[in-house]
This record gives C-alpha cells, sequence and structure tokens, in this order.
C-alpha cells in the first residue's frame, strides 16, 4: 500500500460562503469529502468509506489553504480558524478566513462568483479495500486516512494532471502485484495442503493394511 501523499477533488456544491450578522467575517462552511461518492481515476474508481476521518481529525493539526499552498492559509484546526467532523454525509468543515484584501480578492470573491468551484485534501491512506470484479474497473475503498495534511479550495482538480494519474497507474500497478502475490499464495498453499492429503491417504492407508496382516 503506498504512503504517497494523495490528492482528492470534490465540487464546491457541498461548500458555501456563510455571511454572519454584526459584521463579523464571512466563514466557509460544507463538506471537504463525500462518502460513497465515486470517483475515476483512469486505471479504477475510488470512494471513502464512512468514519475513514476520524482517527486522523484527532491526531493532525490540519490546515485550510488555497490551492495546496502553504503561504495562503485560510485556517487551521489548532487555531480554531478551522473546525473539522465527520458527519453522515462526510467531512464537514467551516472555516474562518483571514480578513485580508488577498483572500477576498483570491478566494472569497471568486467563489461568490462561481469561478472557484472545487475543493481538494492531500492525506496518506492507513487502511484500503480493493474490489476487483470481471468486468468491471476496480474499486478501491479507502477504509481510514492516516494524516489529513489540509482541505484546499482550488482552482484546478489535482487528480487530472499527468503526475497524478502516473502515481494512479503506480498504485494500480502494485495492487496488480499484490493480488497476483496472493493468488500464488494461495494456489501454492493448496497445492501442499493437497500434496499433504494425499501423503496422509497414503499413511493410513499403509497402517491400516499393516493392522490387517498383524490380525491375519
Amino acid at each position: 500500500m503506498s504512503k504517497n501523499v494523495e490528492k482528492r477533488v470534490f465540487p464546491l456544491s457541498e461548500i458555501k460562503i456563510e455571511k454572519r450578522e454584526d459584521e463579523k467575517p464571512p466563514i466557509i462552511t460544507g463538506h471537504a469529502a463525500v462518502f460513497n461518492q465515486q470517483t475515476d481515476l483512469y486505471w479504477f474508481k475510488e470512494e471513502i468509506l464512512p468514519g475513514a476521518f476520524k482517527n486522523a481529525i484527532k491526531k493532525s493539526d490540519i490546515r485550510a489553504l488555497f490551492n495546496h499552498d502553504p503561504n495562503i492559509i485560510l485556517g487551521r484546526k489548532k487555531s480554531k480558524t478551522l473546525e473539522l467532523e465527520e458527519d453522515e454525509k462526510g467531512l464537514a468543515v467551516e472555516i474562518t478566513p483571514p480578513e485580508t484584501q488577498l483572500v477576498k480578492d483570491m478566494v472569497l470573491s471568486p467563489m461568490e462568483r462561481g469561478d472557484l468551484s472545487q475543493m481538494s485534501f492531500a492525506f496518506t491512506v492507513a487502511e484500503e479495500r480493493w474490489i476487483d470484479k470481471k468486468d468491471e474497473p476496480s474499486l478501491r475503498q479507502i477504509v481510514e486516512v492516516e494524516e489529513l495534511f489540509d482541505v484546499s479550495v482550488v482552482t484546478y482538480p489535482a487528480y487530472k494532471s499527468t503526475d497524478a494519474k502516473l502515481r494512479a497507474k503506480e498504485m494500480f500497478d502494485e495492487h496488480k502485484t499484490e493480488m497476483e502475490s496472493e493468488d500464488k499464495r494461495q494456489k501454492e498453499e493448496a497445492r501442499l495442503k493437497e500434496e499433504t492429503g494425499k501423503k496422509q491417504i497414503e499413511k493410513d492407508l499403509k497402517l491400516k493394511d499393516v493392522q490387517i496382516k498383524v490380525k491375519q
């Protein structure tokens, strides 16, 4: 299983800017990831299972960024300007972005106009499950996220880049290699079990033959 940092994208239809009363700064709320929603990663499909973020939320000091750029910080878990929790739908987030002109111009205004329409998150995987079907693409299920580094409002989806496609192919090739190795192991185990069974039968027959001769 790969421990490389991965990035996934969900549409910002799950995210909105919420304006508050008393001239308080607006907040960004919604879902950065949705459970049981399949993403096409060219060589396979992928979905995130409920509970996948539970441990990562507890242990990771997660940032909210723009385009995964650590120089443009929208919020941070430690400072409570980024709040995350799992609900029945997915990974719910609430971001209180800084009141700077840069953030207003680069993030908030384009979001309000619909120019920014996607959110991404960077993570590593602790546990995954593969479902392989003969006439359908394999399905990778993310059971548990090991580390959640950031959630980011993005201009372009990271998984459509050439590098991301290559990483997805490497991941699928690694899965196929593991699957072939497991298949060989199971076949060898079955062969040894069959041989052991045959030897045991021969041993039992010889013992029975000896017992018959003794009785005679």
